[in-house]
């Protein structure tokens, strides 16, 4: 199976909160449980773990319910 960029995750998100685990739940249900995403810095990750990487990364801002991505921080490339 082909990795998808975290791009795909980011664009999903905009417009929408969540929670680490509703985000989990969201990806899984979009990508597939067993779907492997890569960044600019690291590969063959898994939803979870591209979660920890995007939040260490500083790529999510607060909302009154959760998190959303912060548009501003996401690389211009592919």
């Amino acid at each position: 199976m082909e990795q998808l960029h975290a791009h795909e995750v980011l664009h999903m998100m905009e417009g929408n909160s969540y929670s680490e685990a509703s985000l989990k739940e969201a990806i899984i249900r979009k990508f597939g449980a067993e779907q492997r995403f890569y960044t600019c810095s690291a590969s063959d990750m898994n939803a979870e773990e591209l979660i920890v990487f995007l939040k260490q990364k500083g790529k999510f801002m607060p909302t009154e319910t959760g998190f959303t991505v912060d548009i501003t921080k996401k690389c211009d490339h592919k």
